[in-house]
């Protein structure tokens, strides 16, 4: 592992503010001050200090919660505004979203301090599928649908469903489950709003295989060994 990873991992700072304190020569590994940015380091094995303290990598956690609408995916809020660490323990204030919801928005959300867990999962070329429900008012017909697995463009990027099926559809109402690949921003919302549809309750249900289920809104749960393997593998 190069040694301002293990840095961050250990929650020391960000991977480019430890590169920083590498270079100021605060950090030893065995006893050495190292000030070679990519330098690789057995974590377990080799003695790593900052300041002549040691450390030690933090325990990876993982996390999904059923976030409830008027929350924000954020770690700090300028305008004071509840965020979904509020909704977990204190001492878990350092972990990360995995994505975004908006702040309306609601359902599953990963929250993690492995940036690699994270990256695997919100970086399109991996292309894990997100799948989405949404409320919407008026009626949905099929060849919106089919315009939306086709692809829209919409302020300069394509905006496309990988899947679209409608599960109920009236004049005044509609209930849409879309599954996207790339998830840009408010990409579900947009997506309607180019069929001059207003979305009134949006949901994610689903990442990769993990199922939001009978999760309770605003509750969260550890994933287990398996769930976090399966997110990784492969598609």
């Amino acid at each position: 592992m190069r040694l301002q990873k293990f840095l961050a991992e250990s929650g020391v700072a960000s991977r480019r503010a430890s590169e920083a304190i590498i270079l100021e020569g605060r950090v030893s590994v065995n006893g050495k001050i190292v000030r070679t940015l990519g330098t690789k380091i057995q974590p377990g094995h080799d003695k790593i200090e900052l300041d002549s303290q040691p450390l030690k990598p933090r325990r990876k956690i993982y996390i999904a919660i059923n976030k409830p609408p008027g929350f924000l995916c954020t770690r700090k809020d300028p305008l004071n505004r509840r965020t979904v660490l509020d909704l977990l323990p204190p001492e878990w204030a350092h972990l990360v979203s995995v994505g975004r919801l908006d702040r309306e928005s609601e359902g599953l959300l990963f929250l993690t301090n492995d940036g690699d867990f994270a990256l695997r999962l919100t970086h399109p070329r991996y292309g894990v599928r997100k799948v989405y429900r949404a409320d919407v008012e008026g009626k949905v017909h099929s060849t919106m649908l089919k315009r939306f697995t086709q692809g829209i463009k919409d302020d300069g990027e394509t905006l496309k469903a990988e899947k679209a099926r409608t599960i109920t559809a009236t004049n005044s109402h509609s209930i849409v489950e879309l599954e996207l690949a790339e998830g840009r921003n408010r990409e579900v919302r947009r997506l309607f709003a180019s069929q001059e549809l207003n979305v009134t309750t949006l949901q994610r249900i689903q990442i990769g295989r993990i199922k939001l289920g009978e999760l309770p809104v605003g509750k969260w749960r550890t994933l287990t060994e398996t769930e976090i393997k399966s997110l990784l593998a492969p598609i």
